[in-house]
């Protein structure tokens, strides 16, 4: 990328530097465009605009709506960089968008089946993309990002958002590296959260504010509801792959970072709709998934019924058991318990809370994500700078959301799915090998079949 060297002035380059940003000059405002404007999105650009100098220019959604609460919000910010002086632009398709637009950068924060087509013509038109988790929903799409990436030569990120958090550094420097678990051979993920909706409004006409058939775009066909968007899509397999996807890959590549882990060798998943049986939502209210490695067995629970745990280990997190001690992750924080007691140790996210007080001004929703985004978004304009590869590369990022939708198709199949990791396919099993690429409801085409 062409180098970008002018300093800005007073109070912007303050911050600039005091977020880390020594080694260089600050450089011009970096063209930003927005795909998915609700909730990811607004988190997601937010931090970038606290971290880094940005002009937002266009903003993308089906949703006008959306798109004008999205504006609004930019224009009031009070942590920008750099003061937006113009509203964005408005599209509803994420094409011309990049056909009138030279983007520097490129969010995208739809629904999961939107995921990899905007991502891949965001790349091919030259911008570096920040890319929400998990980053397809379906493992050729993944590849296909990838070598997108790749082709283009530029960094994507995934807003995984622990291997550049803080805590989790800490935990993983603290506690792995320095062999306080011992000898880990159990990984347990888990979300316990009740996010899969109980029931939905009657199918009915959408909004003239809501332009459906694109948002269902190349997934199968499903019927409006209100409620499915903004958030409550998650409740369906068409539009992603449910909790363990949603919830479980975050801690999935968290674990994966923190262990140095590749791909895992053998796949096994059961899960049903047992409790809730009533909700028109396609995704399972039970499930369970293992995932075997060398010498370590990790696993996935998730319930969308029954109490909802609390205490350190939270609703959502991970658990590492070694023969010395365990380590808890949660969202934005860590604990290690020796076995046979000891001292506990443990860290959280507060310092970097407390770096921007306007954070307790956000909706509720974004207190605890904004910050958490903040160190990946560093990372990543980092990256692009010093023109290496991001934290949460691409890469990694694929391995990560493969092995959950891997699961997933083990739980459909009724049956283990062994994968091969270097040649990054299904070993003996053609049924389970022509799933990885799901079909599209025309006229999308899948970019790993065009």
């Amino acid at each position: 990328m062409t180098s970008r060297r002018e300093v800005l002035g007073g109070a912007a380059a303050a911050t600039f530097l005091s977020s880390g940003w020594s080694a260089y000059a600050a450089p011009k405002p970096w063209r930003v465009g927005l795909i998915g404007s609700a909730w990811m999105g607004r988190c997601n650009l937010f931090a970038l605009m606290q971290v880094a100098p940005v002009d937002v220019v266009a903003l993308c959604d089906v949703d006008r709506l959306m798109l004008a609460d999205m504006a609004a919000r930019i224009a009031a910010f009070p942590d920008s960089m750099v003061r937006q002086t113009r509203k964005p632009e408005f599209y509803g398709d994420y094409r011309q968008m990049l056909k009138k637009h030279q983007f520097d950068i490129v969010i995208v924060a739809t629904p999961d089946h939107w995921h990899a087509l905007p991502a891949i013509a965001a790349l091919k038109a030259g911008a570096h993309v920040y890319l929400e988790k998990p980053v397809t929903v379906d493992v050729a799409e993944g590849k296909a990002v990838l070598e997108a990436a790749r082709a283009a030569n530029r960094v994507v990120q995934v807003g995984t958002q622990r291997r550049a958090s803080p805590p989790h550094i800490e935990a993983r420097d603290r506690i792995v590296k320095e062999g306080r678990l011992g000898k880990i051979g159990h990984v347990e993920l888990y979300g316990l959260y009740h996010q899969r909706q109980a029931s939905f409004p009657p199918v009915t006409i959408p909004p003239k504010t809501l332009d459906w058939n694109t948002y269902v775009g190349p997934a199968p066909f499903v019927d409006y509801r209100p409620n499915i968007h903004p958030i409550n899509w998650r409740s369906f397999r068409e539009f992603g792959n449910g909790y363990i996807a949603d919830l479980g890959v975050h801690f999935m590549d968290t674990v994966r970072w923190m262990l140095d882990l590749r791909w895992p060798k053998r796949i096994s998943s059961v899960g049903g709709t047992y409790v809730d049986k009533n909700s028109p939502a396609t995704v399972v209210d039970t499930q369970t998934a293992q995932w075997e490695f060398d010498d370590l067995l990790m696993s996935w629970t998730n319930r969308e019924w029954a109490e909802i745990p609390d205490g350190p280990a939270g609703a959502w997190g991970a658990k590492l058991y070694g023969d010395k001690g365990t380590l808890t992750l949660g969202s934005v924080n860590y604990e290690f318990v020796p076995v046979g007691g000891g001292d506990k140790l443990s860290g959280d996210l507060t310092a970097e809370m407390k770096k921007f007080p306007n954070d307790a001004k956000l909706l509720p929703m974004d207190r605890q994500l904004v910050p958490l985004t903040r160190p990946n978004m560093r990372d990543f304009i980092a990256a692009i700078e010093q023109k290496r590869r991001p934290v949460a590369d691409i890469e990694e990022g694929y391995i990560s959301t493969s092995s959950v939708i891997l699961a997933n198709m083990a739980m459909d199949l009724g049956r283990p799915i062994r994968w091969d990791g270097k040649a990054e396919r299904v070993i003996g099993d053609e049924e389970a090998q022509r799933r990885l690429a799901r079909p599209y409801r025309g006229p999308w085409k899948h970019p790993a079949l065009v």
